[in-house]
Formats: C-alpha cells, structure tokens, sequence
C-alpha cells in the first residue's frame, strides 16, 4: 500500500471517531477506485447497509468507458438519493471516507442534496 493510501486511512479513521450514523440519520459512506465508485447509506448502531449505488450496478452497465469520473458520481449521487428516499431516508450523515472534498466526492455529494438527502 502506497503512502497516499495510508494517509487516506489515517485521515479517515480519524473523521470516523467523529462520524457516526443512527436509524435517524444515517451514514453516507463513499469509496472511490480508480475504475468506480461506491456510496452506501448504513446504521452504524446494528452495522447494517440499508441502501447501496455504485458504477457497477445495472443501471451502468451498458456504459463501457472510466466510471470513476465526475460525471458518473453525480449519476451515483442521484441513484442513491432516490433509492433512500424510497426506503424513507431523507437525513443523513456524510461520511467522506479521509478524500477532499472535491472532485467526484464533492459532485457525488451534491447530486445527493439535489436528489433530495438532508446534510
């Protein structure tokens, strides 16, 4: 593991300590590859994922180029603000997982806002 790696693990272990997820508001939690992205709301109380999107779902599967670019975490953000809505999950709490805030981060986020979650 390379040392940019460990110190998103350091960065994200630490914002954790802070970041807790309830049944009332849970945690957005994201992770990016170089090839996708990830998003998964969960209750940090019983450890469950209650809703999960990423580039890999169906939804994307016909799309052949690099998924881990801006324009697909927007369409993340957006597929996981309508999943949680559905299941009735309208506040939560975001989990940037030690990443800036910028970039595909930043964009998945504020697709999620604009999709309909509370953050």
């Amino acid at each position: 593991m390379n040392s940019k790696e460990l110190a998103r693990k350091r960065r994200h272990k630490r914002a954790r300590k802070k970041v807790f997820g309830t049944i009332e508001r849970p945690r957005l939690s994201v992770y990016k590859s170089l090839s996708n992205i990830y998003a998964q709301i969960i209750d940090d109380t019983k450890g469950h994922t209650l809703v999960s999107a990423s580039t890999l779902d169906d939804e994307f599967k016909d799309i052949k180029t690099n998924k881990g670019n801006i324009k697909m975490a927007m369409a993340v953000g957006r597929l996981i603000a309508s999943r949680a809505l559905s299941k009735g999950i309208k506040k939560i709490v975001f989990d940037r997982s030690g990443y800036k805030y910028h970039g595909s981060i930043k964009a998945l986020a504020d697709a999620a806002r604009e999709g309909g979650l509370e953050f």
